[in-house]
């Protein structure tokens, strides 16, 4: 009974279990049947889901190699990075051209989100890809499961326990000094698993910022994560389990200001720690689940220039919640919850807090194994913005065609952002001018919908096209005359077309490809920044030598995008190659080139990015 309560109770432990469910080694095979978790919090196979997602497998995780997570999710149809250099510097990563902080991210459940940072975001440039065995993507306003903005959700899930004992550990090297080294032990015997995982990262890299024109002055970067889970089956039918995480990042950077004089300087550091866990309780009875779970994530900023201590920033978020589902027949579910979330915040001037109840329930309908919907309700109660009500509808509708399947998709929902503790904070400090100064901001609303069309011949291609439509309304901006944040009346948008495809041209390749048209408008009409209107991946993996050597190769290209004057960004199409060589049974070698045309371009203007690069790793697994 154990060995079969393990799967199915990873896959209740809310965001935290979905990789164990998936099958790393499929491609297009059986790919609508593939399990996920994120679009209703409940395992449901792809195939019946209305709503816009994509998913990442270890495999891939593994094959393109990249050290930070961010530089695997811009691969994915729908999501545009702009960094300010190399890993550890300033980073944004959009979906559907949404702002980061409009995107929730949860790493084994726990919501990563910094609190102390401007709007609530995570701090994608912190998150290292190693021990990350899968990821989850789904796009657009998600208020309903999640309380979540226009951009979506990020699910994130590390290396799953298994049965028995297992584990790797690997170390790389390359260009600008680079050191990796990271190691992974897990093991369960049906009662008690665990899995910990963890990683140092140590680069010099390179002079970020154009204009710093002193010889030798590297910006480079220190990470070090440690990442742990703990599973206890104590019945047939309940399951106990602990997630813990530790991050400790120090950056080194340009263009800051001394403390005592604020004098311009390029000698600037700082320091990220963040310290998160998370406990939950499941049960299983008949045809009920329930879970129990809590969270907390304190995350602790400290600045400097020249060695001299300037300014912190810390923050804490704690969610208690409960997730519960009744399956009253193989063809309908009710999935519905509690979400109860504390955030506050503390910069030395400021030290504020909130809270917030969110209470959600969704309708999920089967007829004839062909038409799939949902229908869904969520209250939020704010203690600063008083009470919204966000809703999502959504329908998957299967018929065969072509040799294969057809399958049509719609989904329409709603969100909302209330102004955050620090623009709050912000708006009300001496330190701001008129007109932010004083200037009392509302919540943010947003709306969208999107139609999407697949078609897989169950065996070797799977296509896929979506158009989505969605906006914000009375968004809240910076300004930058008033050093604070200003709101207007009216309507932010984005519209555009997702079109993505996989081919396993025969067994040992398969070539993906994506394509994304982004039409983003601010209020007046104009373009809004750092939101390329084309952009797209090409990728193509290749098996050789009974499996044992495998080729890659990734490419991106980003076109027509504007900087917040209006001035044109750089257009760049930048490719990577890799190579994975098994040389015997548990040593793999690895390695990597990344640009390997010297692309010279910048995703934020005056910062640079990474010329040609070349890394090589080795790998040990048991």
């Amino acid at each position: 009974m154990h060995n079969r309560l393990l799967p199915g109770a990873l896959a209740l432990l809310a965001l935290e279990p979905c990789g164990a469910l998936a099958d790393d080694s499929s491609r297009v095979r059986g790919k609508l049947e593939e399990i996920v978790v994120t679009s209703s919090r409940v395992p449901t196979p792809l195939r019946e889901i209305g709503t816009s997602m994509s998913v990442v497998n270890r495999t891939d995780i593994q094959q393109l190699g990249y050290n930070a997570l961010y530089d695997i999710l811009r691969t994915q149809p729908g999501v545009g990075v702009s960094s300010q250099s190399g890993p550890g510097s300033v980073t944004s990563l959009r979906i559907r051209g949404e702002e980061n902080y409009r995107t929730r991210f949860y790493l084994d459940g726990i919501d990563i989100s910094d609190s102390s940072s401007p709007q609530t975001t995570t701090r994608v440039e912190q998150i290292l890809a190693s021990g990350v065995q899968r990821v989850e993507i789904l796009r657009g306003p998600q208020g309903l499961m999640y309380g979540a903005d226009a951009g979506g959700v990020v699910n994130i899930t590390t290396t799953a326990p298994a049965e028995g004992l297992g584990g790797s550990l690997s170390g790389e090297a390359g260009r600008f000094d680079t050191r990796q080294y990271a190691g992974n032990l897990n093991g369960g015997n049906g009662t008690v698993d665990f899995s910990l995982s963890a990683s140092d990262y140590d680069s010099d890299l390179f002079n970020a910022w154009e204009n710093d024109d002193a010889p030798g002055d590297e910006d480079g970067y220190e990470n070090q994560t440690l990442h742990g889970r703990l599973g206890w089956n104590a019945g047939d039918e309940l399951r106990i389990a602990l997630a813990a995480r530790d991050v400790d990042a120090k950056n080194r950077y340009d263009d800051c200001f001394t403390v005592d004089t604020f004098a311009p300087s390029n000698d600037c550091s700082d320091s990220f720690d963040q310290r998160a866990w998370r406990g939950a309780v499941n049960l299983a009875t008949g045809p009920l689940t329930h879970e129990l779970h809590y969270t907390d994530t304190s995350t602790g900023r400290d600045f400097f220039t020249e060695q001299k201590f300037a300014f912190k920033l810390d923050g804490d978020i704690e969610r208690a919640g409960y997730i519960g589902s009744f399956r009253s027949s193989d063809a309908m579910q009710l999935v519905y919850g509690v979400d109860l979330l504390t955030e506050s915040i503390d910069d030395g001037f400021n030290d504020s807090d909130r809270e917030q109840q969110g209470y959600f329930a969704e309708y999920q309908g089967d007829y004839g194994e062909r038409v799939f919907v949902t229908a869904g309700l969520r209250y939020d109660d704010n203690d600063d913005f008083g009470s919204h009500t966000s809703y999502r509808v959504s329908g998957a509708y299967l018929l065969a065609a072509a040799f294969g399947e057809l399958k049509l998709r719609a989904a329409y929902a709603t969100g909302f952002r209330p102004p955050s503790l620090f623009e709050i904070a912000q708006n009300a400090s001496e330190f701001t001018a008129p007109p932010a100064q004083g200037l009392a901001l509302s919540e943010e609303q947003s709306e969208g919908y999107d139609l999407g069309v697949s078609w897989s011949n169950g065996s070797s291609v799977y296509l896929e096209a979506v158009y989505f439509d969605q906006q914000i309304s009375d968004e809240i901006f910076y300004d930058f005359n008033s050093f604070g944040y200003l709101q207007e009346s009216g309507d932010t948008r984005s519209t555009g077309v997702e079109l993505s495809g996989d081919w396993d041209i025969y067994s040992a390749m398969t070539l993906r490809a994506n394509y994304t048209f982004t039409d983003s408008e601010d209020i007046s009409g104009d373009p809004r920044a750092r939101r390329p209107k084309h952009m797209g991946n090409l990728g193509v993996s290749w098996s050789l030598l009974a499996e044992r050597l495998t080729l890659g190769l990734q490419a991106r290209f980003s076109r027509d995008a504007v900087d917040v004057d209006g001035t044109d960004l750089d257009n760049y199409e930048v490719v990577d190659i890799n190579a994975r060589l098994a040389l015997v049974d548990d040593i793999e070698l690895y390695g990597r080139i990344e640009n390997v045309t010297d692309e010279d371009y910048q995703e934020v203007p005056a910062y640079n990015t990474s010329g040609a690069a070349g890394y090589l790793g080795v790998r040990y697994s048991f």
